[in-house]
C-alpha cells in the first residue's frame, strides 16, 4: 500500500518533462477538412493547430530496449565534505548497459483552443561484465554502486495553448524519481527532480512552427536554466524537413513516403541519480550526475495503421558523469561553472560507445 500511495503521489505533483511534444503526423492528414473546424459565424476566433505537415507521429505508447556497447570509467578519488578522502581512485571496465524503456502519452482534453495531455516514463539502466580492479585502500564506493541498476519513473504533461490563428504558448514538465532503488524500497518523494519549459512560439503556416522558450532541465546530468529554440519545418514537396527542440535534441528528417521516414541528428540525455541503495552512502547525499550526447540515425516505419517501430544507431559521448553532494539538501546550481566551481565529491570520465536503440510505439492518427 505504501509503495500505491508514493505512485500516486508523483501523479498529483509532476508536471511536464522536457521533449518536442508539438510532434505529429500531418503527412496522411487532408487539412482542408479543418478549415472551418473554428468558426460558428465570421466573427468567432480562429485558433492555430499543434499540428504541422509531415511531422514524424506522436507516441502514445511505446515500449522499448536501449543497449550500449563496452567502455572504461575512470573515477578519481571520493571526498567528504570537508576534502577528506573516502575512497580511492578507481576503474572498471563494463562490457554492456542496457536496460527497458517505457511510457505513455495520453490527451487529457484536444479542443481547438487548448491542448493537454499527461504521461508516464520509465527507464531502467544495468551495467554488465564489470571488471574492477581492486586498488591499496579497496575498492572505490561509488563505483561499487553500478552492481545495481538505475532507474528513473516519473510522470510529464504538455499544454498547447494557441493565443491565436498564428502564435501559442506551449508548457512542459516533469517530475522524475531517479536512483539506484528498487521497486521494492522506493525512495521518498523528495527526491523528486524537476524539469519544465515554457516557449512562446508562431506557426506562420500548416508546413511551419518556430519558437523560443526557456528551460529548467537535468539534460547535460545537473540543475540548469537554460534558452531554449524550438524549430519544426517541412519542405513543399513533404519529402525534407527539420524536427528541432534545441539544446535538447535536432534532426534532419527524410521522408520517403508517409509510412518511412529517416532522421539524422543528436540528442542530450542526462538525469542526476541519487545513490540511495547504500545505506552508507545516503549521509553523504551522493547524486550521480550523468550527461551525454547521443550522435544518432533514426529509421521509422508504420507496420500496421497506428502501430510504428523505431530503431535508431548511434555513439554516445560522455559530457559528464560527476558524483555530487547536496548542500544543506538543495543541489549546487553551477551554471556550466558560472555560478559556482565548487568541486565535485568525485570526477569520472567515461570512454564513449556505439549503441541501439529500438521501440515499438502506438501513435497518434
Amino acid at each position: 500500500m505504501r509503495k500505491l500511495h508514493i505512485i500516486l503521489g508523483l501523479s498529483v505533483i509532476a508536471i511536464g518533462q522536457l521533449r518536442s511534444q508539438s510532434d505529429t503526423t500531418g503527412t496522411e492528414d487532408d487539412f482542408s477538412m479543418y478549415n472551418d473546424v473554428d468558426f460558428v459565424d465570421e466573427g468567432a476566433k480562429r485558433y492555430c493547430s499543434p499540428k504541422i505537415e509531415g511531422l514524424s507521429p506522436a507516441q502514445l505508447i511505446y515500449v522499448g530496449y536501449d543497449v550500449q556497447g563496452p567502455y572504461k570509467m575512470r573515477a578519481e578519488s571520493l571526498t567528504d565534505r570537508a576534502g577528506n578522502e573516502l575512497s580511492g581512485a578507481d576503474e572498471m571496465n563494463i562490457s554492456a548497459t542496457h536496460g527497458l524503456r517505457l511510457g505513455c502519452n495520453i490527451p487529457v482534453i484536444s479542443t481547438t483552443s487548448l491542448v493537454w495531455q499527461m504521461g508516464f516514463n520509465y527507464w531502467q539502466t544495468n551495467f554488465e561484465g564489470m571488471e574492477q580492479s581492486i586498488p591499496v585502500g579497496g575498492r572505490n564506493r561509488v563505483i561499487d554502486q553500478h552492481s545495481n541498476a538505475f532507474r528513473t519513473m516519473g510522470l510529464n504533461t504538455t499544454v498547447f495553448k494557441p493565443l491565436n490563428d498564428k502564435q501559442f504558448l506551449l508548457f512542459q514538465g516533469s517530475a522524475d524519481l531517479n536512483g539506484d532503488y528498487t521497486l521494492s524500497n522506493i525512495m521518498p518523494l523528495n527526491y523528486l527532480k524537476y524539469s519544465g519549459a515554457v516557449i512562446w512560439g508562431k506557426r506562420p503556416n500548416e508546413k511551419k512552427q518556430w519558437g523560443v522558450g526557456l528551460a529548467r532541465t537535468y539534460r547535460v546530468g545537473e540543475l540548469n536554466y537554460i534558452p531554449v529554440f524550438m524549430y519544426n519545418w517541412t519542405d513543399a514537396a513533404n519529402k525534407w524537413g527539420t524536427e528541432i527542440l534545441f539544446p535538447a535534441r535536432a534532426a534532419v528528417r527524410r521522408t520517403i513516403n508517409p509510412r518511412n521516414m529517416v532522421f539524422a541528428g543528436f540528442e542530450l540525455q542526462g538525469q542526476s541519480y541519487r545513490l540511495y541503495k547504500d545505506e552508507t552512502l545516503r549521509p553523504e547525499d551522493l547524486e550521480i550526475r550523468r550527461g551525454e550526447i547521443r550522435l544518432r540515425m533514426e529509421y521509422q516505419f508504420s507496420v500496421k495503421d497506428f502501430l510504428w517501430v523505431s530503431a535508431q544507431a548511434g555513439y554516445r559521448i560522455n559530457y559528464r558523469y560527476h558524483s555530487d553532494r547536496l548542500d544543506g539538501g538543495k543541489e549546487t546550481l553551477r551554471a556550466f561553472g558560472l555560478l559556482s566551481d565548487a568541486p565535485y565529491a568525485m570526477e569520472s570520465t567515461l570512454t564513449n560507445p556505439f549503441y541501439v536503440s529500438i521501440s515499438v510505439n502506438l501513435v497518434s492518427p
